[in-house]
């Protein structure tokens, strides 16, 4: 069924070698089923022996934002692809005008790059988004989420406060008001997510609808299927994800992140044109995760089916606690004891709130995968 990848060419050259610039964690999972499909990858990561690099990414050792380290990526792959938005998006635009085979369309990046930006692209197709508030319109007492408008991930780059004057301070004063903006809070029932794929014969697809748990900005649960919502709020925001994969061109898998309201209206929050943490669970929960997805539909291979394997499942990420060398281990025999548990770890170096691996547990019934999550991470004490 796979053997007709095999014939197909990007400006006549046989797709055999993936460039990903970014070697992390998204990168290595990417690694993984790239190697199993018989690709060649190689990675653009600053740190020697990254994530990717671990699991057998050739890497290229440089940054990901130097231009001509971009390139030599691009000369040595026959694919383009990456693993983070805070790239050059102006230079893929370049290499694909030269010639070159970037997928997901550059396109997709610039649209999304600009926070601000990105919200004034959606206001434009008619889909909803949280209020922006002009900075000079604010005032003392009202209390509203400051985000830099390029760079942020993770919770840095994101304050929620009721004092412009320490939005000005962390983001950079008044000279620095062209690199943020400022938004209404918006009184949400639930945050879901929206996996969706796009191969090149440009037919798109999409994951269950997951709900996502952050704590202090940093997705910390998922769920599939989502636990507050209905029926009609899925439908919504699964309508919603395909009116913004309109401003998403290029095959690859993008990741839609909304706000379920109250009267089930969705609201779109933020895109990312890339695998995407709240896609983690598919690894164990559907029938192709979102990892070989990403690769079938850069090198023009079929996607794969997104249906569930499970009635339910749970990630929780695993995050630093305290700076060291070595990863403990400790805990991870009883973890994994507890059957349906599945533990990631990413080989990056803990320090704390840094993400280093993950925990999916698949089951039954919300209450059964529930419990067991629960009690697979406190088993992981020392992580």
């Amino acid at each position: 069924m796979l053997a007709h990848w095999l014939l197909l060419r990007h400006n006549d050259v046989m797709i055999e070698r993936i460039g990903i610039i970014g070697g992390g964690q998204l990168g290595r999972m990417m690694t993984v089923p790239a190697k199993q499909l018989g690709f060649e990858v190689t990675v653009l990561e600053a740190n020697p022996g990254c994530p990717a690099a671990q699991v057998g990414a050739d890497q290229i050792v440089g940054s990901i934002t130097d231009e001509a380290a971009i390139r030599e990526l691009a000369d040595q792959t026959d694919v383009l692809t990456w693993e983070i938005e805070h790239i050059p998006a102006e230079l893929l635009l370049q290499l694909k005008a030269e010639g070159y085979n970037v997928s997901p369309d550059p396109w997709a990046l610039l649209n999304i790059q600009d926070k601000l930006v990105q919200k004034q692209n959606l206001v434009l197709l008619g889909i909803p988004v949280a209020e922006h508030v002009e900075l000079e319109d604010v005032e003392l007492g009202q209390r509203l989420m400051y985000k830099s408008r390029r760079g942020g991930y993770d919770g840095r780059g994101n304050l929620v406060t009721d004092d412009p004057e320490e939005a000005a301070e962390r983001f950079g004063g008044s000279s620095g008001q062209d690199s943020y903006f400022a938004e209404k809070l918006v009184p949400f029932r639930a945050e879901v997510a929206a996996i969706f794929a796009r191969d090149r014969m440009g037919n798109v697809g999409h994951y269950p609808l997951v709900e996502t748990v952050h704590v202090d900005n940093i997705c910390h649960t998922v769920m599939m299927p989502p636990r507050r919502t209905s029926c009609v709020a899925e439908a919504r925001a699964n309508a919603v994800g395909r009116e913004v994969m309109e401003m998403l061109p290029g095959a690859g898998v993008f990741a839609i992140e909304m706000f379920v309201l109250e009267g089930d209206e969705i609201v779109v929050n933020e895109i990312a044109p890339r695998v995407h943490n709240s896609g983690h669970l598919t690894m164990e929960a559907n029938e192709t995760s979102q990892f070989e997805q990403h690769v079938r539909a850069i090198t023009g291979m079929p996607l794969g089916d997104m249906d569930p394997r499970h009635p339910d499942a749970m990630m929780i990420n695993i995050l630093g606690t305290r700076v060291d060398d070595v990863l403990d281990r400790t805990g991870l025999d009883a973890g994994l004891a507890l059957g349906d548990v599945s533990v990631h770890f990413y080989g990056k170096t803990p320090r704390p709130e840094r993400k280093i691996g993950h925990i999916t547990v698949v089951g039954e019934n919300a209450p059964e995968v529930t419990e067991k999550a629960q009690q697979a991470r406190r088993a992981l004490t020392n992580l």
